[in-house]
């Protein structure tokens, strides 16, 4: 079977056939990957820079969706389910075997292009938004990189949630596609004073910051008395410098969110925060935005894309193209 494999760092990761996946262990199950969304944090594991990088050789891809194929011993996942999956790698290959307890059935109605690229970026926002931040209705939140990835996605839960939502993205194209997903505000990114014109919106209770740098430094700087701001990534390349004597006295709250880091400090959390967002998409509320779908050969093109942030919402490679297309 195909897949990309990272072998280090230094060489950097490579299309590879390798030999099909063994027949599933015990609590495994074998998947047919229909479609693999890509992550940041794929850039980041290429790098050596990721808090969970596993050690090479692997294969890329840490969200993907597909068709059970086999089932090991002790599993109940009968094969032909369509499945979501979050392993963390393996995703960017034509088949695989990962743990049962890593693969959640899809609603009916989700293709796979969707589901690869919805549990992380949703997930985020949703444990990022509600137990984190915990935003009100009426409150006004702020999105940096609201067109990207994980932006998107707080911007549609942000106003499923009754918040005022202020989009900050680059450019009229990127600000469209945030509006289209419920921002009511658009700010694009190359304003001169972000701060400024955060405050001539009244303030902002909440920061969805996926950014970091200035960006992050000036959205916090207009936090409300009893604001919070969340520490989502770092897409800009640097970190932001929070004045802590600011969160002391106007009593903010600095909140991080790594998501995958809830399968161990709370499983039962991110189990009942995706039934409630698959929920949402079978009543029709969110509306997965993938706005390139790459064949595998062409992965590093993908990356790319993703590297130059050219892309809006999510990137799909599809691996099995025929099925990523269909339910």
């Amino acid at each position: 079977m195909r897949a990309y494999l990272l072998d280090s760092r230094d060489t950097g990761p490579r299309l590879a056939d390798l030999p099909p996946p063994p027949a599933p262990g015990p609590g495994e199950l074998t998947v047919e990957i229909a479609a693999c969304g890509l992550n940041f944090a794929d850039l980041l594991m290429m790098k050596g820079q990721y808090q969970d990088t596993p050690a090479a050789p692997f294969v890329m891809g840490m969200e993907a969706a597909g068709t059970v194929t086999a089932a090991g011993p002790g599993t109940t996942t009968p094969p032909g389910t369509r499945v979501a999956v979050f392993s963390g790698q393996g995703g960017l290959a034509e088949a695989g075997n990962f743990r049962e307890a890593s693969c959640t059935p899809m609603p009916e109605a989700m293709s796979f292009a969707e589901a690869a690229a919805f549990q992380i970026a949703y997930g985020t926002s949703h444990v990022a938004l509600g137990p984190r931040a915990r935003l009100a209705p009426g409150e006004t939140l702020v999105v940096l990189g609201a067109a990207g990835g994980v932006g998107l996605t707080a911007v549609e839960i942000g106003a499923r949630m009754g918040a005022r939502v202020i989009a900050v993205a680059r450019g009229a194209e990127k600000l469209a596609v945030a509006e289209a997903a419920g921002a009511t505000v658009l700010i694009d990114a190359e304003a001169p004073d972000l701060k400024a014109a955060l405050k001539a919106e009244g303030g902002v209770d909440v920061v969805y910051d996926a950014v970091g740098g200035a960006m992050g430094e000036a959205a916090y700087g207009a936090l409300k008395p009893g604001g919070r701001f969340l520490v989502i990534g770092f897409a800009g390349g640097e970190q932001p410098v929070l004045k802590l004597n600011h969160a002391l006295v106007k009593n903010l709250e600095i909140h991080g969110l790594y998501w995958g880091g809830y399968l161990k400090l709370d499983p039962e959390l991110l189990k009942g925060s995706m039934a409630q967002l698959f929920a949402w998409y079978a009543e029709g509320g969110l509306r997965p935005h993938v706005s390139a779908q790459f064949p595998l050969a062409e992965t590093a093109e993908a990356l790319e894309m993703l590297r130059a942030r050219r892309s809006t919402g999510k990137i799909v490679v599809t691996p099995q193209a025929a099925a990523a297309a269909g339910r």
